[in-house]
């Protein structure tokens, strides 16, 4: 018996550390047309957009090569300040993002952290905006890639 319980726990060890908060999707359109779609959503639903980061531009610029690559940064201040007055060690990972990129198979994938990852890094306790947050990254990166 004393062998299961090991195996078990080690098992369950095992699964945890492969558990991922990357939400990871493919996209039918390119990198730049994926992010459009995004700033876009984004736009019509009252959010902000900071920054879009060229990533394959910014290694041209020092003469190295690197495959498609841009992260969209983007937010919404009535969330965010709510998240940042449960715990200011939030704004290190707020304003949301999302990476999309050109993968080693050539397609194009977006990737992002889901809302529940925000809450248990930053021990928030509004369970309430995590679920909102992963409820709005879900829908706005599903219609983006559609």
């Amino acid at each position: 018996m004393e062998i299961v319980k090991k195996l078990v726990f080690i098992l369950t060890c095992t699964i945890s550390l492969m558990a991922s908060d990357i939400v990871i999707k493919e996209s039918k359109h390119s990198v730049s047309k994926t992010v459009e779609n995004i700033k876009n959503i984004v736009t019509k639903k009252g959010f902000s957009v900071f920054n879009v980061i060229d990533h394959k531009a910014n290694a041209a610029s020092v003469g190295m090569n690197m495959k498609n690559a841009k992260v969209i940064i983007f937010g919404n201040p009535k969330v965010g300040t709510k998240l940042m007055k449960d715990n200011i060690l939030s704004a290190l990972d707020l304003p949301m993002k999302v990476l999309v990129y050109k993968d080693s198979d050539k397609k194009v994938k977006l990737a992002y952290r889901d809302g529940s990852w925000l809450k248990k890094t930053h021990s928030l306790n509004n369970n309430k905006l995590s679920s909102k947050i992963d409820g709005a990254l879900n829908k706005i990166t599903d219609k983006a890639i559609r």
